[in-house]
C-alpha cells in the first residue's frame, strides 16, 4: 500500500483540525534542526501560533523566520500477518506547511489571532487583558506551501 497525496483542501484541513498540537521546526544558528511542539489555530488557510515573548525559539525565529510545521493524525496500527514483524505498518494522515513567521505587534491583530487559537480548543468565549496581549508573542505563518499525505486511508 502506497501513501497518497491529499489533493482536496478539505482533507488537508481535516487533518489539521484533528490535531491538538503541531511541530514547529526551524534551523538554529549552527545549522542544526530545532523542533518544538506548539498549540495553534488555523482558519481560512491562516496558521497562528503563540508563545512567551523570550526564549530560544523566539531568538531563532527572529534570526531566520523560515519554518516547517507538521501535523499528523488518524494513526492506526495495521498488519497482514500478526506473527510477521515486517507486515506491520501504521495508517496515518499528515500535513506539512512551509512558510515564514511574521510576529504580530498590533493588539487587535494579536487578539484576533488568539481568538482563532482559542477557538481550536474551546467553544467558550474568552477575554484578554491588555497586559496579557502586550506580553504574549503571537505569530502568523505566511504559508508558502502546504502538502498532505495519507497512508492506509
Amino acid at each position: 500500500m502506497k501513501n497518497r497525496k491529499l489533493t482536496l483542501q478539505a482533507d488537508i484541513e481535516d487533518v489539521i483540525q484533528k490535531c491538538d498540537a503541531c511541530t514547529l521546526s526551524m534551523v538554529d544558528g549552527g545549522g542544526l534542526p530545532y523542533a518544538v511542539p506548539m498549540n495553534f489555530g488555523y482558519k481560512n488557510r491562516q496558521l497562528f501560533l503563540h508563545s512567551g515573548p523570550e526564549g530560544k525559539k523566539i531568538e531563532l525565529l527572529k534570526k531566520n523566520p523560515q519554518v516547517c510545521i507538521t501535523f499528523s493524525s488518524d494513526h492506526k496500527l495495521r498488519w497482514q500477518n500478526a506473527e510477521v514483524a515486517c507486515s506491520y505498518s501504521m495508517k496515518y494522515r499528515s500535513v506539512m506547511i512551509l512558510g515564514e513567521i511574521r510576529f504580530l505587534d498590533d493588539l487587535s491583530e494579536k487578539q484576533a489571532a488568539l481568538d482563532i487559537i482559542m477557538g481550536h480548543y474551546t467553544e467558550n468565549t474568552v477575554k484578554y487583558s491588555e497586559p496579557a496581549l502586550k506580553n504574549v508573542c503571537v505569530m502568523q505563518v505566511n504559508i508558502r506551501e502546504i502538502n498532505g499525505r495519507a497512508y492506509g486511508y
